[in-house]
């Protein structure tokens, strides 16, 4: 019999999700038009598998079902198969994953969806086995009962009908707006409310949110509860973020060995995570525990966030700068190693968990190897498939009375052993590593290692630089004014979506912010330029996904709440709100205002959903603290105290010490004049200068960083 696609077409692709599926029986083929004129030809529906390389449940779907024979002849027979990368296309995903949830009230992946061939979907759901297993209808069973109805003209107008209402519900979803007669910014209370909500919905018991596992970061939830605290000087707000602060360090979602963060928890109490290691996380996590220990002075949220970095340098760094994606859960356990690789089977968590056993062979010392033990948490049972997740299960002052050891005596050996289980486990077999290079990600580690120079006394400016510079020259096409999604190997691909430009530009302004260099000011504004010219739909009065010029889907999504990344509209509006200052217009601060008006009521009504965009509509109406320095450069002084100060939503703007010097930025720039946040505000005396300023009220210019932060704190 023919088949409408005669080959699997996954090895002339980068991205390593899509190439693991290239020796697969079936057929695949990447999302093009190629693809999808071959459904439209043969008149065949299409199967779309979405998922990404560090994907537990993708790898096993496709170990018991896309390598199967039987299976991969009913794919290619009766469907066009299509693979995609989640982190490639997220635009795809966002239309599919929410019709998922919303008809069967969850999601994730591998997202399993059956379409038209106009792309329409009639059929989803997410991991399935291959035979029946409770209540999940068995994948072979599902692929034939699907071909067989659709073969058959009643049943193929009952799937019609139903493709159209989905893709109706998903446009209303995704891409509609509400009516603008309703259009009104939250008011004053909405910060203190979103507060309000994430403590009742606090674990006080464990930390986090929720009362059971799984439980994910919720970034901006913590940040919601520190701006409160800042604000309100209420206690719970900053007990909570704390709690929250302190359960994911301690637990197994944090390793305790290299450090950096796993995906997020499976349980309540934050001991086994779910092992796959995301750029995101490690960019927007170090970033919080900066916040942490400035608005707590906690010097263990410095130390998580320094040693975060040391991990994403170590292990995602390109040697160009650049970062890669991810680092996969699974990989080959030690005592399979030496096997054959046709033996060997990759086990989730296998890189990171331990035995006594294990432990007492990498620590040399008797003492010192118990201590690790102990402070960790290995047992002979173990708590994850009898092996241990390293947690922090004692605490040194505990250790010490019992082994009658000073506690500095402790640390120290607990130091030593810590660097002997880091060798030991260095030479275990490495998860696999997703080398894409995604421009939106970069920049939020961009933002994190800018912050991270202020507060760690200035040792992590120079990898942000280097990963900007990568971008810029790989994925930014200065001619058109355009981002592209990805880089691999060489291979670049993809335009760039929202999420792209707007983490990138908030990771360059920051970086101007810590660094001083004019050129990166200019590629935030550059950026900011694009988003209200390609995103932006003033008609609609909102930022959506996709560019105007970008593939037509079924759906053009916006993304408004939070997820595994923060909400790209979020970020976008609270970047645009960041970069008016250094306009001479309004048009970022308008385009910023129309959209959190527009959505007011949504961030409003669910404000913890909203999470980034309730900050940033929060921003807009009470001001962001702005800090001009005019200088040479920031004295070490006030650097080292502007990174111990919490100051929520806080703008840094250096710029030369004189008039001659700022007509050179401003020349940079393409400004006629200068903006508010430079004009006026030259050093005086020939010395470092400071001006305070919050919604365009300004403290006397000062030589004191001191008294211009009392200046803040008195016109908060």
């Amino acid at each position: 019999m023919s088949t409408p696609t005669d080959r699997n077409r996954l090895d002339e692709e980068a991205s390593p999700y899509l190439r693991q599926h290239a020796d697969n029986p079936v057929n695949w083929q990447p999302w093009d038009e190629r693809a999808l004129e071959t459904a439209r030809e043969h008149d065949v529906p299409i199967f779309l598998s979405v998922g990404y390389s560090a994907c537990h449940w993708c790898h096993v779907m496709e170990e018991e079902s896309f390598e199967d024979e039987a299976i991969a002849a009913q794919l290619n027979e009766n469907f066009v198969p299509i693979k995609v990368d989640r982190e490639e296309r997220p635009d795809l995903d966002s239309v599919y994953q929410t019709v998922c949830q919303l008809v069967t009230g969850r999601g994730g992946w591998p997202l399993s969806a059956w379409l038209t061939p106009k792309g329409e979907p009639f059929y989803v759901g997410t991991y399935f086995p291959p035979e029946p297993r409770r209540n999940t209808p068995g994948f072979g069973d599902l692929l034939e009962n699907v071909a067989a109805s659709w073969n058959d003209p009643d049943e193929r107008a009952e799937m019609a009908q139903r493709a159209a209402k989905w893709t109706s519900a998903a446009r209303e979803n995704l891409e509609d707006v509400p009516d603008p007669s309703d259009a009104a910014a939250p008011d004053d209370d909405l910060l203190i409310d979103a507060a309000d909500a994430a403590v009742r919905g606090a674990d006080r018991e464990h930390g986090g949110f929720g009362r059971s596992g799984p439980k994910f970061p919720q970034e901006a939830r913590v940040r919601i509860c520190l701006t409160a605290h800042e604000r309100t000087g209420r206690d719970v707000y900053r007990e909570v973020a704390a709690e929250t602060l302190d359960a994911m360090a301690n637990g197994g979602m944090y390793d305790q060995v290299g450090g950096g963060f796993h995906r997020y928890a499976t349980d309540r109490d934050w001991t086994v995570p779910h092992f796959e290691k995301m750029l995101y996380d490690n960019a927007e996590l170090p970033r919080l525990y900066l916040d942490g220990y400035a608005a707590t002075g906690d010097e263990r949220y410095r130390t998580v966030a320094r040693e975060t970095f040391d991990f994403l340098e170590r292990e995602l760094q390109h040697d160009d700068g650049g970062l890669f994606s991810t680092l996969d859960a699974q990989s080959t356990p030690p005592e399979d190693a030496d096997a054959p690789p046709a033996e060997r089977d990759d086990e989730e968590g296998a890189f990171y968990v331990w035995t006594p056993d294990a432990v007492d062979a990498a620590v040399d010392d008797e003492t010192t190897a118990t201590l690790a033990r102990e402070r960790f948490g290995v047992t002979e049972r173990g708590n994850f498939e009898g092996d241990t997740v390293l947690t922090l299960a004692e605490d040194v002052a505990t250790l010490a009375e019992r082994h009658d050891l000073d506690e500095s005596a402790v640390r120290d050996r607990l130091a030593d052993a810590r660097g002997a289980l880091f060798d030991a486990r260095a030479e275990r077999p490495r998860p696999r590593r997703d080398e894409k290079i995604l421009g939106g990600w970069n920049g939020l580690a961009i933002s994190a290692l800018a912050q991270g120079d202020l507060v760690l006394d200035g040792d992590r400016a120079a990898s942000a630089e280097a990963a900007l510079s990568f971008v810029r020259e790989h994925l930014w096409d200065a001619d058109r004014k355009r981002l592209a999604r990805r880089y691999k190997d060489g291979d670049v691909a993809g335009e760039g979506y929202l999420e792209d430009y707007a983490f990138l530009a908030r990771g360059a302004l920051d970086l101007y912010g810590v660094t001083g260099e004019v050129d990166h000011l200019a590629f935030a504004r550059e950026l900011a330029d694009v988003i209200v010219e390609a995103f932006y739909d003033d008609a609609a009065g909102t930022l959506y996904f996709t560019p105007a010029d970008g593939e037509t889907l079924v759906a053009r999504p916006q993304e408004l709440r939070d997820q595994s990344t923060p909400s790209s509209v979020g970020v976008a509006v609270d970047v645009l709100g960041a970069l008016d200052p250094f306009s001479t217009d309004d048009e970022y601060r308008a385009v910023a205002e129309r959209v959190v008006e527009t959505h007011g009521e949504t961030i409003r009504t669910s404000p913890l959903e909203h999470a980034s965009l309730a900050l940033a509509a929060d921003g807009l109406r009470h001001g962001r603290p702005e800090i001009t320095v005019a200088a040479d450069a920031v004295p070490a002084g006030w650097r080292r105290t502007l990174g111990q100060r919490y100051l929520p939503g806080r703008l840094l703007a250096p710029r030369p010490p004189t008039a001659a010097g700022l007509a050179t930025w401003l020349d940079a720039l393409g400004l006629d004049e200068a903006p508010p946040v430079w004009a006026g505000r030259a050093a005086r005396d020939g010395e470092a200068t400071i001006y305070a300023c919050r919604n365009r009220t300004c403290s006397p210019p000062e030589t004191d960083l001191n008294a211009a932060l009392e200046w803040l704190a008195e016109n908060a």
